[in-house]
């Protein structure tokens, strides 16, 4: 499996901006289709965004579309998710993951083989 490490987590103020990234090793990754995650306390892991291998397709989770962004550079073996127009309710720490084969099931955990260890965003009211 492909190894991940995301950084670019923090605390922000509501309205501010952040940008994750999310490098990956050890493996192909142009090969891999990816997605961001993330889990408040005392909650579920949820779907956030998606991308296609070569960046083709993109998916949003309804609650970020219109402030969120993700994409993908493969000659750098990263993909990014752009924050704006943060609110308290994102605060969670973010996963990203990566997953072989279709790109259906986008949405669910399970499917993908390699998550990063998760950077913690926080954004204050």
């Amino acid at each position: 499996q492909v190894q991940l490490v995301e950084s670019g987590g923090g605390l922000v103020q509501t309205g501010g901006s952040l940008r994750l990234s999310c490098a990956a090793s050890g493996r192909t990754f142009s090969n891999y289709h990816m997605g961001w995650f993330r889990q408040a306390p005392g909650k579920e892991r949820e779907f956030v965004a998606a991308i296609s291998w070569r960046g083709g397709s993109t998916s949003y989770a309804d609650s970020v579309k219109g402030r969120f962004t993700i994409s993908r550079d493969n000659a750098k073996n990263t993909v990014y998710l752009q924050m704006n127009s943060l609110k308290p309710e994102d605060t969670a720490v973010y996963y990203c993951a990566g997953k072989l084969g279709s790109y259906a099931y986008y949405d669910v955990p399970t499917v993908f083989g390699s998550w990063g260890q998760g950077t913690q965003v926080t954004v204050s009211s």
